[in-house]
């Protein structure tokens, strides 16, 4: 399995590793390379690069014995009124050319993913946004950040709002509808559980369906309580539906990175992420002790008190 998770995460308790409160790209690289488990990194463009030497960078993630996986954009509140729609075309073809930084960053790195979510393109009045004429921007600009760069594959991590009251495109099925129209086969999906929730969709059908639709890229793993991007830990909410989101992956073969979108404050985020690491691969073993085809059993006789059970095996109740 290739496991990856938010650098951001490794900010807090700086307390516990040093006592300065300001920490370079390399210092949260560093941190990183203690987690027990973790195999590649992600690095937000262009926030982590910012008087940042990029050599320097390269030559961090090696001697923690990561590898590179992608690049995620990140955009600054210059585009609050949108990314890719932004009704301004100076800020909007702005937004387009940090995109193809990032593209040629993430070579240069060694990676082969950029992952693009955009937290401004959206809405939040009635008659705010020109739906005919943002679409047609959001698609055009899509189509010029992938189609010339055949190499590279880009993902798109939907989410219903935050920061806006309602993302443009929010949804699983907004998601694979748009990418059709694009029509670029280098342009997929990355899965956050937390924006699932959010959306009150089933992390597993989502799953599904973006593999049935073959455009499933990555996975952004964490938990919460369904009002807000909570970031929690994997499973400490929502451990059915991580049991049934994990089994599918497996049904797919899934092999994509698995990365952990969470945000811990007070804990210790090196054991936080570590924690991580082992609930996957503790409910993957577990799968694998009762059974692909056992579980198949359940699920075709649509058996509640059978689910239940599983769910008491899991926790140790025999």
């Amino acid at each position: 399995m290739k496991f990856s998770s938010r650098i951001n995460s490794f900010r807090s308790r700086p307390d516990l590793y040093q006592s300065q409160n300001t920490m370079t790209t390399c210092d949260l690289i560093n941190r990183m390379g203690q987690v027990e488990g973790l195999t590649h990194i992600e690095l937000n463009y262009p926030e982590h690069f910012i008087n940042q030497d990029k050599q320097a960078i390269k030559k961090c993630i090696e001697d923690n014995n990561l590898k590179m996986g992608g690049i995620a954009l990140r955009y600054n509140k210059e585009f609050i009124d949108g990314e890719f729609t932004n009704p301004n075309e100076t800020i909007r073809e702005k937004a387009i050319q940090i995109t193809l930084d990032a593209v040629d960053m993430c070579r240069f790195l060694g990676g082969n993913t950029v992952t693009l979510w955009f937290g401004y393109d959206g809405y939040d009045y009635c008659f705010q946004q020109d739906y005919f004429c943002a679409y047609e921007l959001l698609v055009d600009a899509l189509r010029r950040v992938t189609l010339p760069n055949p190499d590279m594959q880009f993902s798109f991590e939907y989410k219903p709002y935050e920061p806006r009251t309602f993302s443009f495109i929010g949804d699983c099925a907004a998601t694979l509808l748009l990418i059709e129209k694009v029509g670029s086969p280098n342009l997929g999906v990355t899965l956050d559980f937390c924006h699932m929730i959010m959306k009150k969709e089933n992390p597993a059908f989502s799953l599904f369906l973006t593999s049935m639709q073959k455009r499933l890229v990555g996975f952004h793993l964490n938990d919460g309580y369904g009002y807000c991007d909570d970031g929690l830990m994997l499973g400490s909410v929502h451990l059915m539906q991580t049991l049934e989101y994990i089994y599918y992956a497996k049904r797919v073969n899934f092999s994509g990175l698995i990365y952990f979108d969470t945000f811990p404050t007070r804990e210790d985020p090196v054991a936080e992420c570590t924690q991580n690491i082992r609930m996957y691969q503790k409910i993957s073993r577990f799968i694998d002790q009762i059974g692909m085809d056992n579980i198949a059993d359940i699920i075709r006789h649509q058996d509640a008190i059978k689910v239940q059970k599983l769910l008491m095996t899991l926790i140790g109740d025999k």
